[in-house]
């Protein structure tokens, strides 16, 4: 069993930035896809963005249009931890963030991720 554990939220200003971690543990999870999402308030959880294994250590991100050149993901397997870097928020960034592991098929779809986090609070204020 995989348990993920999200860490970093809080209240931003809009324009400022926040840096979220996700620590795995359980077992390593090298080769699986692990990734972000977000849920706002009566809205769906949506995809922010994940990485997938490219060999050796080397990970491939990929971003959902709304955060590319805000948002950067990175990964360290041998610590088993995912990190995201949240730049030049919004107010619509707004919402419970997500850590998700273990993704086949469609990446961006959060049924298709096995392991979820707990979720962890950003709220920006414009």
């Amino acid at each position: 069993q995989v348990q993920l554990v999200e860490s970093g939220g809080g209240l931003v200003q809009a324009g400022g930035s926040l840096r979220l971690s996700c620590v795995a543990s359980g077992r390593t999870l090298i080769s699986v896809a692990m990734g972000w999402f977000r849920q706002a308030p009566g809205l769906e959880r949506e995809f922010v963005g994940t990485t997938r294994w490219a060999g050796g250590t080397t990970y491939i991100a990929y971003y959902a249009s709304s955060v590319k050149g805000r948002f950067t993901i990175s990964r360290d397997s041998a610590k088993n931890t995912l990190d995201l870097q949240m730049n030049s928020l919004k107010a619509e960034d707004t919402g419970v963030y997500f850590c998700a592991a273990e993704a086949s098929g469609r990446y961006e779809a959060p049924s298709e991720y096995a392991y979820w986090g707990q979720g962890i609070q950003v709220t920006v204020q414009s």
